[in-house]
Formats: structure tokens, sequence, C-alpha cells
């Protein structure tokens, strides 16, 4: 791997990314709440779940095929995928979260002036933008190979969901270290299955999350957005 690509996925996987990633939990919070996560365990098996039967079959691949249609500079197909992906979102919640995240890498992108300005300009006409649309603009921006940015999208996935366990479980952060630790290897399991699905084949499929969800946005009390 090329230097450039590894600063660049970094810069999009790292915390700092200024998107309001720190402000979601997808989920989590809600399963908190319902005693399906109680301590750091729970929490890992949760957030392997949300990766194998979420992100694997359905955002991972989403965010491939993206990012050769951007590749190509698909405007129509582009726009009809944004559109899928964001009506396929479980809860209004998820919803109202990859567009505001999505908004806002959008607009980093534009004002960095990554890519091209064809390109940016098909950008600035996704209204809205899924956050997952924006990402593999910026990685194809970048030049980046799709199974190193597939990487770092779960990556941050997963090191966010840590973070998020962290505040509202709680946990110390040595707990949240051993479930990032223990989900390297899912991780690339998870990229190699998102390689390998075809466009007709993304699933999303997730009934418990869309429940949950659904439940968090009348939960009494709560730290994160979604």
């Amino acid at each position: 791997m090329r230097i450039a690509e590894l600063t660049a996925l970094l810069h999009l996987a790292s915390p700092a990314l200024p998107i309001g990633a720190f402000s979601y939990s997808q989920g989590l919070e809600a399963a908190i709440e319902a005693g399906l996560v109680t301590d750091g365990e729970s929490a890992r098996d949760w957030i392997a779940a949300g990766l194998a039967n979420v992100l694997a079959p359905g955002e991972l691949p989403f965010v491939a095929h993206q990012m050769q249609r951007w590749r190509d500079h698909d405007e129509a197909a582009l726009a009809e995928a944004n559109s899928e992906f964001i009506a396929s979102r479980e809860s209004a919640e998820l919803r109202r979260e990859t567009e505001q995240m999505g908004w806002s890498l959008r607009q980093l992108c534009a004002s960095l002036e990554w890519g091209d300005a064809e390109r940016r300009a098909t950008l600035a006409a996704l209204v809205p933008i899924a956050q997952p649309t924006a990402f593999a603009f910026a990685a194809v921006a970048h030049e980046a190979s799709a199974d190193a940015a597939l990487a770092a999208y779960a990556f941050s996935w997963v090191e966010n969901q840590a973070a998020a366990a962290l505040k509202a479980v709680p946990l110390g952060q040595l707990a949240g270290q051993r479930i990032i630790v223990a989900l390297r290897e899912p991780i690339e399991a998870a990229v190699a299955r998102a390689l390998a699905t075809a466009a007709d084949e993304l699933n999303t499929f997730a009934p418990q999350l869309g429940v949950l969800s659904a439940r968090h946005e009348s939960q009494y009390s709560r730290l994160f957005r979604s």
C-alpha cells in the first residue's frame, strides 16, 4: 500500500473526522436499555453481530459498488443506489444519521477540494446523500483500493461502537480495547464477504435493530442520537 493511500484512509477512519459519528450509537444504546448488552462480553457480541449481519452483507458491499460507480462516474447509477440505501434504513433515526453524516462528509470533501470538479459537482447534486456514498467518493478521490477502503470503513464503525459502549454500558478503556482487538479478524472476513457480494445481493434485513432503533426515538434517557 502506498503511504499516501494509508494516511488518507487513516484520516477517513479517524474519530477526529468532523462528521459527527461520535454522537450516534446505531441502536447500541437501545440494546443496553433493553438489557441485551450489560458488560464487555455482551457488548463485543452485539458489535460482532452488527459487523457480520448488517455491515458485511449490506453497507460494506454498498460502499464497494459505489466506489466503482464513482470511478466510472455513472451519475444515474450513483443517484439510484444512494436513494435505495437511504430508503433501506430501518428507522427514522438511522435515516437521519446517514443523511447528516453524509452531508457533513460531503461538505468536507468540497471544502478540501478532494477529487475532480466534475465528480464534486455530482456529489453536490446528491440530496440527500448517504454517508457511505460520500465515503466512497472520498476513497476514490484518494485512489484507495476497495479492500483497504472497506477495512477502514469497518474499523471506523467498530471503533465508534466500542466508544459508545464505553460511555453507555459503561465499560473501562481496557474492555473497549479488547472488543477492538477481538474484531480484527471478523473485519477481514466482513471485507472479503463484501467484495464477493454482487450489487443485486445486498441485504439489510435486521429486524431487531429496527425495533430497538425505533424504541430509542422515545427512550426516556439517552446519550446518543441513535
